[in-house]
């Protein structure tokens, strides 16, 4: 493939050389192999259900079950991870489509055939689990699992009920993947006039360049092509949408939490204190430095008029060379390598062993993304085309990939995942080093300008954009919780309510701007993007022990990636020297972006 080679219409799969391809033969050689696990693995979940009853028969009897189902659970990791990635290269493929349809009605079953386990465990007591961990050396390593699992009391139902709640998950997902399906395959945006006037294809993953174009016609037409066309299609999302939302209050009622939002937190032991930490410190700095942010950029760019598709505009002259993917490669490396040569050696590894599914084809999932399970490899999706943003997302996905790597390489099965609220603090880290990196190494005034304002939309984009989208899921529950109805109307115009908030007077508020909560495809994960800002706000102090050559800072941070979910996340931080409960470390994140906007006065010589 010529990366050089420039075109406005976006290659086939086909046309794409497979070395830039992800290497998903590792996981199965093929789809008729997929299909031999897949007929094979039907009667081995059906057998987990003959210890529904046994399990407080002996230390040996709930050894066994927990053995097999690990080996179940293992292949079908692997079936449901494969599924899915493969369907992920062209959706308009049926095929996988019906792998990953089949994969989904798989987990159901398991999930019913297994559902007996957790209310008879939490029946059996606790002097019981506590003498089969005693007496049975191999449950030893079960401990913290069974420690969680017994907190989970109050929410587990009858064996009955947890069955119906298992059938009815193939009902839930219905809004998120007809989302998927809509937005990814069926929606289709109009051409605009690119920088030189040719007619070009209007895509998700183009609009990252086209937000960042000189012309301010094409970031307008840009704008316009995306939004406009979601705001058309709002009616439909907002369907889809409170749909998510009616799933996520039915679960958090029928488990007795106080609130869809309790239910999230849950399972990761976090108190909303830290929820609330985000939210505050947000709306607390919002008129303090994100109006002020606005208002600079407003300055520099000379314009009377200030909108959504003006914040991203070049303020400085953005590197024009695009950057091969060996390039952008290389240059991650250097930047990785204050973390050493072990995490670096490993970085390779996913180079060489084509973990990655690099450039954009038709039909290809947007965006990227880290996905496998315990039995594959980490792999990453990437629809890269050539800009330093994407080298950012190359570290950031790969750092999700190698926190993926270590985690199962040091930990069981049964706390190789690390939670989500874990995730996003190892790939932002990585982002954190290569910024760090690149400012350090800036040779002229014109990049030091770039890379800051890079760093402006980070933090923009990472932190408050984040946590306006946590309020926004806050609110929209809450709202719902108490008898609203989530019309489009209602949305709307809580978006505006809020980006008026965020974003302050200086920034006009278009009518299609109010239709981007539509757009959003993290919101089908309720309560998902708050662990952005908290990962964000990790990584700062992360790096900054490491950059500043702390004592034992990188072996403190490789042991966290190593940890996996063996502890509740919050203590698995707290070791590593972060603690979320507090306001300092979002204090100190903020006090990092109000010194590198000091700088930004200074280096663009403007009066504020």
């Amino acid at each position: 493939m010529n990366e050089n080679k420039k075109t406005g219409a976006v290659p086939e799969r086909k046309d794409i050389p497979d070395k830039y391809k992800w290497n998903l033969e590792d996981i199965y050689a093929s789809i008729e192999e997929w299909q031999k696990s897949y007929d094979s693995i039907h009667e081995r979940i059906e057998s987990l259900k003959s210890y529904a009853g046994k399990l407080g028969e002996g230390s040996n009897i709930l050894l066994a079950f927990i053995k097999d189902e690990e080996a179940v659970s293992l292949e079908l990791g692997k079936l449901y991870a494969y599924a899915n990635m493969k369907s992920h290269e062209d959706l308009r493929e049926t095929k996988p489509m019906e792998l990953a349809g089949l994969a989904e009605s798989l987990m159901v079953k398991y999930s019913a055939a297994i559902a007996f386990f957790e209310p008879e465990v939490l029946a059996l007591p606790n002097e019981y689990i506590n003498d089969c961990i005693k007496n049975e050396h191999e449950l030893t390593r079960y401990e913290f699992f069974f420690r969680k699992l017994l907190r989970e009391r109050e929410h587990i139902l009858s064996h009955e009920l947890e069955v119906m709640l298992a059938n009815v998950g193939e009902l839930s997902s219905v809004p998120e993947n007809a989302f998927s399906l809509l937005t990814d395959a069926d929606m289709k945006f109009p051409d605009i006039k690119d920088e030189d006037g040719n007619t070009t294809e209007l895509t998700e993953e183009r609009w990252y360049r086209f937000s960042r174009s000189k012309n301010r016609n094409v970031r307008r037409d840009a704008f316009m092509g995306i939004y406009g066309t979601y705001a058309e299609y709002r009616n439909a999302i907002a369907a889809l949408y409170a749909g998510s939302v009616k799933g996520d209050i039915f679960y958090s009622r029928a488990r007795k939490y106080k609130n869809s939002l309790d239910m999230a937190l849950f399972s990761d032991n976090v108190s909303e204190t830290v929820y609330d930490n985000v939210v505050n410190t947000a709306n607390t700095y919002s008129a303090r430095l994100m109006h002020r942010l606005v208002a600079l950029r407003k300055k520099i760019s000379g314009l009377d008029d200030f909108h959504y598709y003006d914040l991203s505009a070049p303020i400085s002259e953005e590197p024009s060379e695009r950057i091969e993917f060996d390039d952008a490669v290389d240059m991650a490396l250097k930047a990785l390598a204050p973390l050493g040569e072990d995490y670096l050696n490993s970085f390779r590894k996913g180079i060489s062993e084509r973990w990655i599914d690099i450039y954009e084809n038709k039909g290809k999932r947007k965006g990227a993304y880290s996905w496998g399970s315990y039995g594959t490899k980490p792999y990453v999706l990437l629809n890269y085309d050539g800009t330093l943003h994407d080298v950012f997302t190359l570290v950031h996905e790969m750092g999700h990939s190698l926190h993926s790597y270590y985690s199962r390489a040091n930990q069981p099965q049964v706390y190789s995942e690390y939670t989500i609220l874990l995730a996003e603090v190892a790939s932002t880290t990585n982002e954190a080093l290569l910024l760090e990196y690149l400012l350090k190494n800036s040779t002229s005034i014109e990049n030091q300008k770039w890379l800051l304002n890079y760093y402006y939309d980070m933090v923009r984009t990472t932190f408050f954009r984040q946590a306006m989208f946590a309020e926004y899921e806050r609110e929209t529950h809450s709202y719902a919780e108490n008898g609203g109805i989530l019309t489009p109307d209602y949305l709307c115009g809580l978006w505006e309510k809020l980006n008026r908030t965020y974003y302050g007077p200086e920034m006009v508020i278009d009518p299609e701007l109010c239709a981007e909560w539509a757009r959003i495809p993290h919101f089908y994960t309720a309560f998902y993007v708050y662990k952005y800002v908290t990962g964000f706000t990790s990584a700062c102090a992360f790096s900054s022990s490491i950059l500043n050559h702390e004592e034992g800072a990188v072996e403190r941070y490789l042991k966290f990636l190593q940890s996996g979910g063996s502890d509740y996340s919050l203590n698995i931080l707290r070791r590593a020297g972060v603690d979320l409960t507090e306001t300092a470390p979002f204090e100190s994140a903020m006090k990092l972006f109000e010194s590198r906007l000091n700088e930004g006065v200074e280096v663009w010589g403007v009066n504020e």
